[in-house]
């Protein structure tokens, strides 16, 4: 395993936020993470992937653990398993490269597998939990693997059973996807296209992608915004009518804005990123202005995707 103090966490949040922490470990097999677990029992841990859905808002007294195995392997024809490090988008890619489909409107989403589930990633009318069969857990306190099935999961609309309950007990170590023969370039592609063509790419321009979840409204109040804004975009769902956060952001003239070191993505009202050396604090108050515009505009209240740390 890779062990170092006092670490800058810069490489590891697609923020670009360059928070320390007194340790820094990366383990590569179930046993060293067993080991790790057992001791440093006790201690704060914080078990990140890839960084692209945290904030980093002081530095971090305790140990960040990563994980270091990345491999994928085919259960049978339609079922693949993937370790927690590995990548999503690279997984999407190999999957594509061999012919397997399933999985490409999630290309591009930053984070890795064990992100995937426990986020419950979605894109273009997929979500992870459409393709996760089951996932695969250490239990920090017994150190025993636990199988979760994809109900167990309790899987919602970026959000799972890891977020509340289970958040602390289990660390994902690995995730089953279901998958089937066939040809997904154009898709992936496109898919490619589309995200690149509005989106700032991960370490060019720091981001966490979507800062804010898309909020649900009920039924007799999207009806009276729609009376009042005809081309609203609204979405009906088992959860409620869901209103893209992005146009709610962009009708209080918040794209392109900027505050401190903080810009709202020009082609993406939907995006914070650290246009100019921006803090935390640049951040979390453009963020709060926004969620605040939108209020008291439309009466809705919109929740950060990202989680501050």
């Amino acid at each position: 395993m890779k062990v170092e103090k006092n670490i800058s966490l810069l490489p590891y949040n697609t923020f670009g936020i360059d928070a320390k922490a007194d340790l820094f470990i990366e383990y590569y097999s179930l046993d060293e993470l067993r080991q790790v677990l057992k001791e440093h029992k006790g201690e704060r841990i914080l078990h990140i992937g890839q960084g692209s859905n945290l904030l980093f808002t002081r530095d971090f007294n305790g140990i960040i653990l990563h994980s270091g195995m990345a491999r994928a392997r085919f259960l049978d024809d339609e079922t693949v398993e993937a370790q927690n490090g590995l990548r999503l988008d690279d997984l999407i890619a190999q999957l594509t490269d061999m012919c397997y489909c399933g999985m490409e409107k999630l290309s591009l989403i930053p984070g890795e597998v064990g992100a995937s589930a426990v986020q419950n990633v979605g894109a273009y009318g997929v979500e992870a939990k459409d393709v996760i069969l089951r996932v695969n857990t250490l239990d920090v306190e017994t150190l025993e693997e636990r199988v979760f099935t994809n109900e167990e999961c309790r899987f919602g609309y970026r959000d799972s059973a890891f977020k509340h309950e289970l958040k602390g007990k289990y660390i994902v170590t690995s995730v089953v996807y279901r998958v089937k023969p066939g040809d997904a370039t154009k898709t992936r592609e496109e898919i490619i296209e589309t995200r690149n063509g509005k989106l700032p790419k991960i370490g060019e321009v720091g981001s966490a992608g979507s800062f804010f979840m898309n909020p649900f409204v009920p039924e007799e109040q999207a009806n009276a915004l729609l009376a009042q804004y005809p081309d609203m975009p609204h979405f009906e769902t088992p959860q409620g009518v869901k209103i893209p956060a992005a146009w709610l952001i962009e009708q209080c003239g918040w794209k392109g804005k900027t505050l401190g070191g903080a810009q709202v993505w020009p082609k993406q009202a939907l995006v914070i990123v650290n246009a100019n050396h921006a803090t935390a604090e640049d951040i979390i108050a453009l963020a709060a202005h926004i969620s605040q515009s939108v209020k008291e505009k439309f009466n809705i209240t919109i929740i950060p995707e990202v989680n501050y740390i």
